[in-house]
Formats: C-alpha cells, sequence, structure tokens
C-alpha cells in the first residue's frame, strides 16, 4: 500500500463537503469511510458488466435500498474490505476470461455503491492499471502488474480501452468531476430532487452541486450520460419529477430521462411505493414538457394512490421519519450535523421501525 495515490487521502477534497481529514490515519469525514474498500463484486447482465460494488457514501438518504452498504461500518455488516488495485485488476481480468461472462456477453467495467466516486483515486489507479495490462496482454510485453507503480498511471488522457460505467449521486467538486469524465465512459446520474430543502431531507445534502455537475457533463460531455434518473417515491418528490424534467429539457431534450419505482426501505420501509399509473402519469407529463427520451422501471402492484393531502405534506412527512429514526436536525445538513461521524439514524432493521398506528 505504498502507491502515490492513496496520498490524496491523507487530506480529502473529493466532495463539496470539502472535510480535509485524513482518511488513511483513522478520520472521519461525513462519508465515514477511510480507506476504499470493496463490498462485493458481480456480473449485470443488463449491462453486460463486471461491476464492483464500493463501500461508504456521501449521502445518507432516507430510503436507501443498500443502506448496508451505504452506511458502513454503521449499518454493522462486513465486507471484503480494501483489495489492492493489481489484484482487482488480475482479478477483472480473470472474470472478463470466463466462460460465464463469454456467455453473458460481458465487455464493460462498472462501479457502483454506495457512492464509488468518494474513491475517485482508488478509480483512477484500477482503470489506469486495467488499460496498461490490457494494452500489455495485446503486445506480450508488460511487466508483472505487481512490479507496476500506481505513480505510472497517474496521467490518464490515453483513449479508453474498455467501456468503464460509473452510478453516482453526482455529490462532487467539479475537479472530481472532471477526473472521472476522464475515466469513464458512461455515468448512470441520479437526481434525488431539484429544491435544497427536499434534496436535504432526503438526502442530507443541497441539490445544487448536483444540478450543477448534471448540467456539466451534459454540455461538456453528452455522448457519456446512459441516463439520468430520479426515483419517484409517492408523496415525497414526484412534484419534484417535473422540474427536474424542465432543468433537462432546457440543457438538451434527448437526454434520456429514466423514473424509477421507489422499493419501500430503510426509513422508508413502511411508505407507500409507486403504482403503474402514476409512473405511465408522470413519464407522459415529462413527454409534455418537452422530453423525448423517457421511460420508467419498476413499480409496485400493491402501491397506493396519492392524495393532495399527501403531497402536501410531504416535507412535513420526511422530517417525521427522520425523526423516528433519530435524525433531529431541520433544516437536515450532515455536513454541519455534530453526529455525522457516527450518525444514530442508522437503522440496522428497518422492519422494526414501526409506523404510527
Amino acid at each position: 500500500m505504498n502507491f502515490k495515490y492513496l496520498k490524496e487521502l491523507k487530506d480529502c477534497h473529493l466532495c463539496p463537503w470539502d472535510c480535509g481529514i485524513n482518511r488513511l490515519d483513522g478520520g472521519k469525514g461525513v462519508c465515514r469511510v477511510g480507506m476504499p474498500e470493496v463490498a462485493y463484486t458481480n456480473f449485470t447482465e443488463v449491462l453486460k458488466s463486471y461491476s464492483i460494488t464500493l463501500l461508504g457514501c456521501s449521502f445518507f438518504c432516507t430510503y436507501c435500498n443498500a443502506y448496508r452498504i451505504s452506511q458502513y461500518p454503521e449499518s454493522g455488516w462486513r465486507y471484503r474490505g480494501y483489495v489492492d488495485p493489481p489484484a482487482l485488476v488480475e482479478e477483472i481480468l480473470h472474470a472478463f476470461k470466463s466462460q460465464y461472462a463469454q456467455d453473458m456477453s460481458v465487455n464493460k467495467l462498472s462501479f457502483t455503491g454506495g457512492e464509488p466516486s468518494i474513491h475517485t483515486p482508488y478509480l483512477e489507479a484500477v482503470v489506469g492499471l486495467l488499460n496498461k495490462e490490457i494494452s500489455g496482454l495485446e503486445k506480450q510485453e508488460s511487466p508483472p502488474l505487481e512490479k507496476q507503480g500506481i505513480s505510472q498511471m497517474e496521467s490518464l488522457e490515453s483513449p479508453h480501452q474498455l467501456d468503464v460505467g460509473l452510478a453516482t449521486n453526482g455529490f462532487i467538486t467539479r475537479k472530481t468531476m472532471e477526473r472521472l469524465s476522464r475515466i469513464s465512459s458512461y455515468f448512470n446520474f441520479e437526481i434525488k430532487a431539484y429544491d435544497t430543502e427536499l434534496h436535504q431531507a432526503l438526502t442530507g445534502a443541497p441539490s445544487e452541486p448536483v444540478l450543477e455537475n448534471a448540467e456539466w457533463l451534459a454540455k461538456k460531455h453528452p455522448e457519456k450520460i446512459r441516463v439520468f434518473r430520479t426515483v419517484v417515491i409517492p408523496g415525497l418528490n414526484q412534484e419534484e419529477i417535473h422540474k427536474i424534467a424542465r432543468f433537462i429539457q432546457e440543457i438538451d431534450p434527448s437526454i434520456h430521462y429514466r423514473l424509477v419505482g421507489f422499493r419501500p426501505h430503510f426509513m422508508l420501509y413502511y411508505h407507500p411505493a409507486p403504482t403503474r399509473s402514476l409512473m405511465q402519469e408522470l413519464v407522459e407529463d415529462c413527454k409534455k414538457l418537452g422530453l423525448k427520451n423517457v421511460d420508467y422501471s419498476g413499480y409496485h402492484p400493491g402501491g397506493s394512490q396519492v392524495t393532495e393531502q399527501m403531497i402536501n405534506n410531504g416535507l412535513k412527512t420526511l422530517y417525521h421519519h427522520l425523526n423516528r429514526a433519530g435524525c433531529y436536525r431541520k433544516p437536515r445538513n450532515c455536513g454541519d450535523c455534530p453526529e455525522n461521524h457516527h450518525c444514530p439514524a442508522v437503522i440496522l432493521e428497518p422492519w422494526t421501525n414501526l409506523p404510527d398506528d
């Protein structure tokens, strides 16, 4: 672990929280993670991808369906941990050569989480090593991985040799966004809400950095946007869909926008899920606003119809869920919360957080 990329984690400024802590010496920022750690790896048939899932997140989403990963280590689960980039690259190459991958026509590498952007130097090291190794295999003159220093891969300006995808919440500095755009072939970029007040209640973070990065990416690298997406939570953020749709339409109406049906989980374990009719209605609304490429995935056959009262009381309902979980700050901002190093609102078993009668 003597690679140069680790030095950046001694004074971390990768996201707008700007913690400046030493992640290598036990320091805990808002994301609460130190060394980059791998949760697990798997093949993703839909994306024809080999996926690396990384631990930790810069958000604290009330509805996270991967909270055991995003809220690590407070979630109490244990995963693989730190994997040296050379070892991970060897694993990736071995996976791509497997019969399983060939039968599935796997041709991409993807990073997800949690939030992979908080490990940007690690991603650069892995992708750099992987591209070097692929070139070496083609030329049959590459030195063994264990003899290659990560410092050799710090400049990643050469063309990609493998499609690399990144799923992100977009809450990163512009410098980090630019770095990720150099190593990524495509982004699955999630915009959780438009208005900052609701975005903070949902995630603990303001929406402005997310929207700014979404606009920058759409204008500078529109070809790298696989999809902008929003999870539709009935009665909480469904009114935001129209605002996000207008935001995207004003940049480029051809950008792919996908609405994802909320699955009750974490603090919102007992909150109603969207019906199929609601998802279809929102898609049609987005099209009427001028978007040319919008669709949805997922709904709940037992979802509830949304009432005006649910919509009007959405923010109040959200803070009620937060209070029940142990978060009492309003407006919510995890960046200046004195308990952000060890949040009391991590629910280890969401189904035990029973709703009011």
